[in-house]
């Protein structure tokens, strides 16, 4: 289709509608910026027009006594100008009829020929009487800008008393004529309110004052698009042991954009974070019936699959390098909005705003701010654990996706069933632990003869003998440990097959967070602790948790600091052991050894004939058993009690035949 574009400025259009008489268009400021940009394109063979601006000239604007008149000129002017001269006689009768002087009906003719032969082209003009126009002197102009621009536009927001002050000093100074206050006021009226909110009081108070502007694009599929976004909830949660107040938790939600179906949420004490989002997706991938029968939740929520875009804001938790790893892994777009704008993720804004007014009716909301909250004791009234306002939260949101959405008309339930049936059902995730470590805050250590050591822990497993032998050529492993468990860590195999769990060196040490690592070396710091080892590290842990298990009762911190170690992830049960035999008594009963090499130098130090510990004699390094038994023979090398040639354990009817502490 062919087109033409022709770009006319309004200000040239008025100044010809004054030269030819036309009723004054007042210019508003936004009329002002633009320019009128006319597209003609072909419609049938027809030139259709389409224009950006288009001028008010008085149609409704007009009052009714000047819109009559003009209409009653019109009547009358209409046959005048059609003639090709206009006689003095035909003029003094239209003169005589419309109550005017025949210079005038001249007048009217002209400024109906120069026109479009419409009604407005007679309206009575009127004056501004020069308002708009600028009438002090350029040296006081000038004084006033310049005060403006450096003592009002500003952030410290001084008063408009106070740029009187200054603008007064400065004409006395020069000895110019002082402005009065009216005139500054309107000075100040006239700046862009925009920039003028945005340098007084900050961009995100202007942005209210900007237009949203832009067309989203179109999202068709489900999964296309989902938004994510942090929010402390609005509400007040209690301890399990006590039911006495810990603090507002945090909630990670994200929504699929074409449904409007929520995905997936996670409801934590910890502060948003990589591992949030990693949460979060992980939760949106997996199916949750297995986690609605955990929190005890009687509710359907079939939504799952992973996105082929997550949209998010620009905080650091979605920048971090385990996200963005973990995206490229599972083939997820990661896209930002642009920076302090937040209504480009409208739909998740919108979500928890929906989300938090439903909290507001729970005992122990804070509400939207302490204006809403009022006297509302929040702590007294709070009543809901962490996993009790988690199972909360799952039930209001299948409540969620069962009413019907503005936007779509329908419910989000029945959205996502049909273009779930219509397309392909979207996959959900097999193991959500998998799929989890893919998202984990990344490590990156150098295989040692004992292991990995991270945040002076170490960790150890068998599995990592063959790659200890050639650790020099290996290089730094990539390593992701779970903020919320450090007891174990996942190592990236150096061909980057697939990650291997590896525990603590010492099996015996308790699962702990990673917070409650920093808090422990923090404090040894504070001690004097100049290097800290892992004994003296988990000694502290276990004296920080018996301080926060005596103050808990009394203590809003200790009470959070306990459920935020309780909301470890729950370990994977043991296999079944074979039982031992019971004991009959005779012996001193067995005890563990915590690792190997214990077991080892225990049993180097014992003798093998009489299995007493071993007191070696100078220049008896070979023998295998003890200055006791006196015998030689062996390699003196641990391992399992043998029988030696010739020797044998000593009977009551061959006295002298064993070892002398026998005999």
């Amino acid at each position: 289709m062919p087109e033409l574009a022709c770009r006319g400025d309004l200000r040239s259009q008025a100044r010809v509608q004054a030269a030819s008489g036309f009723r004054r268009v007042p210019e508003s400021p936004a009329l002002r910026s633009l320019s009128v940009r006319t597209r003609v394109h072909d419609n049938g063979g027809a030139r259709v027009a389409d224009e950006l601006v288009v001028a008010e000239r008085g149609v409704l604007t007009a009052p009714a006594e000047e819109w009559d008149l003009a209409a009653r000129r019109a009547g009358v002017i209409r046959v005048l100008a059609s003639q090709r001269v206009v006689g003095l006689e035909a003029a003094d009768a239209a003169a005589a009829e419309l109550g005017v002087s025949r210079r005038q009906v001249y007048v009217l003719v002209r400024r109906w020929r120069a026109g479009e032969g419409l009604v407005s082209d007679l309206l009575p003009g009127t004056s501004s009487g020069g308002r708009g126009g600028g009438r002090l002197p350029d040296d006081v102009e000038a004084v006033v800008r310049e005060v403006l621009r450096t003592r009002y536009l500003t952030r410290q927001r001084r008063t408009v008393a106070s740029a009187c002050r200054e603008i007064t000093r400065e004409c006395k100074v020069r000895g110019l004529r002082v402005p009065s206050r009216g005139t500054v006021l309107r000075r100040i009226a006239q700046l862009d309110p925009v920039k003028t909110t945005s340098v007084r009081e900050g961009r995100d108070v202007a942005r209210a004052l900007k237009s949203a502007g832009g067309v989203p694009p179109e999202i068709t599929k489900l999964l296309e698009q989902v938004q994510a976004d942090h929010t402390p909830v609005d509400v007040i949660v209690v301890d399990e042991r006590h039911r006495l107040p810990i603090g507002r938790p945090y909630l990670t939600i994200a929504i699929d954009v074409c449904s409007r179906c929520v995905l997936g949420m996670v409801v934590t004490l910890e502060a948003p974070s990589a591992t949030s989002v990693g949460l979060c997706l992980a939760h949106a991938a997996a199916d949750k019936q297995a986690w609605l029968e955990r929190v005890e939740a009687a509710a359907a929520w079939p939504m799952s699959g992973k996105p082929c875009e997550l949209y998010v804001d620009n905080a650091a938790e979605f920048k971090s390098e385990a996200l963005r790893r973990g995206c490229d892994q599972h083939g997820i777009l990661l896209r930002y909005r642009p920076p302090g704008q937040p209504h480009f993720g409208g739909i998740i804004e919108r979500l928890i705003g929906t989300m938090m007014q439903t909290v507001h009716e729970l005992p122990g909301t804070t509400f939207s701010s302490t204006a809403d909250r009022g006297s509302y004791d929040s702590g007294a009234r709070a009543v809901l654990t962490l996993g009790e306002l988690q199972r909360w939260l799952a039930l209001a949101v299948a409540c969620y996706h069962g009413e019907v959405h503005e936007s779509l008309g329908r419910t989000p339930a029945a959205v996502w069933a049909e273009m779930a049936a219509r397309s392909r059902t979207p996959a959900a995730v097999a193991s959500e632990t998998a799929f989890l470590v893919d998202f984990l805050p990344v490590i990156r250590r150098t295989l040692t003869r004992s292991g990995f050591v991270i945040d002076h822990v170490q960790y150890y497993c068998d599995a990592l003998k063959p790659w200890i032998a050639i650790r020099e050529q290996l290089g730094r492993f990539t390593l992701r440990r779970d903020p919320r468990d450090i007891s174990r860590i996942w190592a990236l195999d150096p061909d980057g097959d697939a990650y291997l769990k590896v525990p603590y060196r010492t099996l015996s040490r308790p699962p702990i967070s990673a917070w409650e690592q920093s808090a422990a070396v923090a404090r040894l710091r504070e001690l004097g602790r100049a290097e800290v080892d892992e004994t003296a590290l988990f000694a502290m842990v276990e004296q920080m948790r018996k301080i926060t298990d005596s103050a808990a009762s009394t203590t809003r911190k200790a009470r959070r600091d306990r459920e935020r170690r309780a909301a470890t992830p729950a370990r994977p049960a043991p296999t079944a052991s074979p039982v031992p035999p019971e004991h009959d008594g005779t012996e001193a009963e067995a005890r563990p050894f915590e690792v190997i090499e214990q077991w080892l130098r225990t049993i180097a130090r014992t003798c093998r004939i009489c299995t007493r510990p071993r007191r070696r004699s100078r220049g008896s390094r070979r023998r295998s058993g003890c200055s006791t038994c006196a015998r030689t023979g062996g390699s003196g090398t641990p391992g399992p009690p043998r029988p030696l040639p010739g020797w044998r354990r000593c009977s009551p009817g061959r006295p002298g035949s064993g070892c002398r502490t026998c005999c």
